[in-house]
This record gives C-alpha cells, structure tokens and sequence, in this order.
C-alpha cells in the first residue's frame, strides 16, 4: 500500500509550522467565529461548530477563549473570515500553496504581493500550482500508540487510503471527507491520533540545489508569519542537509 515515502518534506515542513504554534489558537478563534455565523452558536444543531470545537479541545485552547469567540461571532460588528487560497511560483519551479482565513481581503493581497518582492516568487493564477497537489486527511499516531501491524489492520478497515511509518510516526492517509471518520475508528480501538489535519500532498517533487532551497525556504518562513496565513505547502524536495535545520 505504501510506495515512495513523502513524509521527510512533510515532517521537515510540519517542524517549521510546530514553532509556531501560537497561530494555532488564532486559526480556530476564527474557525469558531466563521462557523457561528454560518450555522449559530449551538454545537448540537451546527456540525461545522462541533468538528472545530473538537479541534479547539485537542489543541488546548481554555474554555474561556472558546466562550470568547462564540460570543464575539454572534455580534453584528464582527467581521467574518474568508476562507482563500493563493498559489505561487517559488524558486527553480517550485510551487507553492498558501492556505489564508482573512477578515481584510485587500491586507493579505498586499501581503503576498510584499513576500514575493522581498523574497522572491511570483504570484500564479488559480489552478496553475494546484493541480499538481492533492487535498488529503492525515492522521499522525507516535510509534507508542500502537503497534504497526494492528493500526495499519484498523486504518484500512475503517477505510484509509494509505499508511507510511515515518521516523517516530504512523502516518495515515484518507480522503478528505473520511479524515474524523477513520480518526475516530482508529481512536475507538485504542490508538491514540496525535494529529488529524487536512494537508495538501503533491503529486510529484521538484528537486533544487541548496542555495534554491534555501530561497525557497526564506520565502516560506516570510509566507508562514503573515498573519492571516495558516498553512503553507510546497513541492520541493527538502535536501537531506537542509530537513533537519
């Protein structure tokens, strides 16, 4: 089931969003705001605001904040959040998708248009870096959650596409619509999930010497500390001297 590991430049990429992990909170604040104002502010009558909900509780975030939020969203002065995607052109061809939640649509389009001028890269048309990316569930589950033989027995029977091992991980892939669906599964027999995000996967890779990687890497730490940015994905092969900087 599992062909050519694609997890060194996801866990290379997942080790630079972990340092900052403070957006986290910002990201579901909004997803909380976002969902209220589309479907109200009961969990049981919302399932948009249950599924954040559950990821508030699995990142941590205190109740306080959460009661913030849902009452902030029922205000008619607060703003709603536009989900977007941008696609870029980094370095030696390398695509790039930027994932943004943004109340000020004008903000973050002078954003991506200061980070491709300070750091290089060019603004693509929509479908242009896309097409070469799929959108998947991945759950993450540590080594001493489960042994492999019975997670990976669990993950395709509740209908998984895809199992890896990486480093200290069990990476399971779904499509995106079974992402909870198979969480859930896996967690019910006792494999606790680390992780369970919605991840842009690509298709093919783009191999570049070091110092284009390092550009490319530049403009993507400049991409991920904007504020309305939540998630940025690349096609880039991570040289091996580079993926554990």
């Amino acid at each position: 089931m599992a062909g050519h590991s694609k997890w060194a430049n996801i866990k290379h990429r997942k080790g630079r969003a972990d340092a900052k992990k403070g957006k986290v909170f910002s990201r579901i604040a909004k997803e909380i705001i976002s969902a209220v104002k589309l479907g109200g502010p009961d969990a049981k009558a919302n399932p948009r605001l249950r599924i954040v909900l559950q990821k508030a509780r699995e990142a941590n975030v205190p109740n306080d904040i959460i009661d913030r939020n849902i009452k902030k969203a029922s205000s008619a002065d607060q703003a709603d959040y536009i989900e977007m995607t941008y696609e870029l052109y980094g370095h030696g061809g390398v695509g790039i998708i930027i994932d943004v939640m943004t109340d000020n649509k004008n903000r973050i389009s002078s954003d991506m248009r200061i980070a491709t001028n300070k750091r290089g890269g060019s603004i693509a048309t929509p479908g242009a870096v896309a097409f070469n990316f799929d959108r998947k569930g991945v759950i993450q589950i540590s080594k001493k959650h489960g042994v492999e033989e019975e997670l990976f027995n669990a993950a395709i029977e509740a209908g998984a596409e895809d199992f890896e091992v990486a480093d200290e991980f069990f990476m399971i892939t779904t499509d995106p619509v079974d992402l909870f669906h198979v969480k859930d599964a896996v967690n019910h027999l006792g494999f606790q999930a680390d992780e369970a995000t919605l991840e842009m996967i690509p298709k093919s890779y783009v191999e570049c010497d070091e110092e284009t990687a390092k550009a490319n890497l530049a403009l993507i730490d400049w991409l991920e500390a904007l504020e309305d940015v939540d998630a940025v994905y690349h096609n880039m092969k991570v040289p091996d001297q580079l993926v554990d900087e």
